[in-house]
């Protein structure tokens, strides 16, 4: 039986769900009002995330009620993203210092991964490594970082929505290929979640995503990841490579923030997408490029490391190096004030 007709329902659902968010945050009064550190120059309504979750995790119930997905995988992802997204919200809403809301990553980050059996053995320089408790704490820290970054990259209209769409049909082309048609799903609905949602938020953006939207979409993907690391041990590198953008950009600038003594938990606009917005003068050439990115480059990549036997350390660093250098050319992690004209 094809279930084909709920990739409309949930684009739908995620659509409507963001228009009536919007008029809420609207008539709340629930707006991102800009500052010095912020990369818009618009009041805008906030919050619209909270359609992707609801959109995704209700086409969840489906896929684990029709047997498309097991039920420990629906738990782990469905459970860990719920509380991502709560956190997120309470955040949104008000304040949560900086522990709690670090205390509440772990867990959930733990919470997944017990569901689904940890972190598998990798494949390195075409060695198989269990690197059993270790692992499992690198995959803990590695799910609250790309939560965390995915929080941090979500600062200009579109750009997070594109890097998820992207990443998640990306990575069902090459299931599609390997033959692992029961991952398609989960990341398929995940994309129409976030697309339905990227009508709204596409550069003008009439809304924004907030931190309970980036944050689940950052534990959804990295859970999915590790899903698919169990059943092919390349596809874990494939997917490091599809999210590259984001990880790069992240990282690098967080290294060189720390290097300089810089307070990392405090708000800045010191990415290299962030820098290249303002170099453009406008967000939409950003995002778009960033789509491309994916499209052009990392995707054959990833498509090289599951399907044609590159090895996935070799195909990261491939991957990986030419985003390191736009990172320096945009100056990812500089000092804004030495940077920033208006």
């Amino acid at each position: 039986m094809s279930y084909a007709w709920i990739i409309p329902v949930v684009i739908g659902v995620s659509y409507l769900l963001t228009a009536s968010l919007r008029k809420y945050a609207i008539s709340r009064s629930l707006m991102d009002v800009p500052n010095a550190r912020s990369s818009h120059v618009v009041a805008t309504p906030r919050g619209g995330g909270v359609a992707i979750v609801v959109a995704f995790i209700l086409s969840m119930v489906f896929l684990s009620a029709t047997g498309s997905m097991s039920v420990t995988a629906f738990l782990a992802i469905a459970g860990a993203g719920a509380v991502i997204a709560l956190i997120g919200f309470m955040d949104d809403h008000g304040h949560i210092a900086a522990r709690w809301r670090l205390l509440g990553h772990f867990c959930a980050a733990i919470w997944l991964l017990v569901w689904l059996g940890g972190f598998p053995p990798v494949s390195l320089l075409g060695l198989d490594i269990n690197l059993s408790w270790a692992g499992h704490l690198l995959a803990a820290v590695y799910l609250v970082w790309l939560l965390n970054l995915y929080n941090f990259m979500d600062g200009i209209d579109g750009i997070a929505s594109v890097e998820a769409i992207c990443a998640c049909l990306g990575a069902c082309l090459l299931y599609w290929i390997s033959g692992l048609e029961n991952l398609i799903w989960a990341p398929l609905l995940l994309a129409a979640a976030v697309s339905g949602f990227l009508y709204w938020n596409f550069p003008p953006a009439r809304i924004f995503m907030g931190d309970a939207g980036s944050g689940f979409l950052g534990i959804v993907l990295g859970g999915l990841s590790i899903q698919a690391a169990w059943a092919s041990a390349p596809m874990f590198w494939a997917w490091l490579i599809l999210l590259g953008v984001f990880i790069v950009d992240a990282t690098f600038t967080l290294l060189r923030r720390l290097l300089r003594g810089d307070k990392v938990y405090e708000a800045h606009r010191s990415h290299a997408y962030q820098f290249a917005s303002r170099r453009f003068g406008k967000h939409l050439p950003v995002t778009l490029a960033v789509g491309a990115i994916n499209l052009f480059w990392l995707l054959p990549i990833a498509l090289g490391v599951t399907h044609f036997g590159l090895d996935g350390v070799l195909g990261l660093i491939l991957a990986y190096v030419p985003l390191i250098i736009l990172a320096i050319k945009f100056r990812a992690g500089d000092l804004e004030v030495s940077t920033i004209k208006n």
